[in-house]
């Protein structure tokens, strides 16, 4: 499989190893002669158009280097035909990329001021690209956050998925279902002009992010996701992933908790790229963004428990159902603090 994907861009002497530890793509370290490089095969899977995503990278690249030509984007390097995305037949689709000397990225948030220096980089990105008309861009991942269209496929589970869980998962599900007050506001926000449509990663752990030997940010990666979006969708993200000190495994839910420093390191570390370009409206909404996501993280993942663990998957029976009640153990702890937060 590597061999091939070398030939096609002109590689013939290269140490590889596996790099990372991302679940959609396969990813290789390769170090040659003329500089290290990441190699990846993207997951067709997940995503059923990979060109699209070239295309928007493509595009993004153009864009910021005719506009912001300082600022540091990791563009893929062509291959030998000059495509930025290669298929081969049998074994998918493949792209190479510089490998960012000097760089390392994080699984775990550890202090305040990574998750400032995220939010910061991420909020650069949307800000660097708010002139970008987003509609330009093609959608990787249709409806990806679409958290009406999440919430009605969880009522269609309740109704033709795993009966026997269905039974078993009542008391959330029906937690739920008295918090569908989230899934009203986002039917308000997708219909107000106050919420703008921006270009939007959609994918904001910690480790989409490049950070130097300072603990300073370099710039953000993985731009798989890329697509028109709100800002509710990076913010969320963030929040859902950043503040708890544990993560959406642990089953110990008393460990479950809102730190409220790294809250605030995410809504200062965002403003400080983002506050001239958010509407009153928005920025009024910081809050609910974190509801939001952590929401649909729940639905989702109790959704796929009803449904035999289909799109997740599961190392172990009922993971996906730990992960809802974990999703939304979180959910009620943030909300507990909005007197606080908002």
């Amino acid at each position: 499989m590597v061999e091939s994907a070398l030939k096609a861009y002109g590689i013939n002497n290269a140490e590889v190893e596996v790099f990372g530890n991302g679940l959609i793509h396969k990813t290789w370290k390769l170090v040659t002669p003329n500089g290290n490089f990441i190699l990846q095969r993207v997951h067709d899977g997940v995503f059923k158009k990979p060109a699209n995503i070239a295309y928007n990278t493509r595009l993004i690249a153009n864009y910021l280097q005719q506009y912001h030509p300082g600022y540091f984007f990791v563009t893929p390097v062509p291959s030998g035909t000059g495509d930025d995305m290669i298929w081969l037949k049998e074994e998918g689709y493949f792209r190479l990329l510089p490998f960012v000397e000097g760089s390392h990225s994080k699984d775990i948030v550890e202090t305040p001021n990574q998750a400032y220096e995220a939010a910061a980089q991420f909020g650069k990105f949307t800000r660097l690209l708010s002139h970008f008309d987003a509609k330009k861009l093609k959608y990787t991942i249709p409806d990806f956050h679409n958290l009406e269209l999440r919430y009605q496929q969880f009522l269609q589970t309740l109704k033709e998925g795993n009966k026997l869980r269905i039974k078993e998962s009542q008391r959330l599900i029906g937690q739920l279902i008295d918090n569908d007050t989230i899934v009203k506001e986002y039917h308000c926000i997708i219909h107000d002009p106050a919420f703008k449509m921006r270009v939007t990663h959609h994918d904001t752990k910690i480790s989409n992010v490049l950070f130097d030997r300072n603990e300073k940010a370099i710039c953000v990666i993985d731009l798989d996701t890329v697509m028109p979006g709100y800002f509710i969708s990076d913010v969320g993200d963030m929040i859902r992933t950043y503040v708890s000190p544990v993560s959406e495994e642990e089953k110990d839910f008393d460990k479950i908790a809102i730190r409220e420093d790294f809250y605030k390191a995410i809504v200062d570390g965002y403003a400080s790229e983002m506050k001239d370009e958010l509407t009153e409206m928005e920025t009024r909404h910081f809050f609910y963004a974190g509801q939001f996501m952590i929401y649909m993280q729940a639905l989702r993942f109790l959704t796929d428990h009803l449904n035999n663990d289909i799109y997740y998957g599961a190392k172990y029976q009922g993971q996906n159902f730990v992960r809802a009640n974990n999703q939304f153990a979180l959910f009620q702890r943030l909300t507990e603090k909005k007197d606080v937060l908002s």
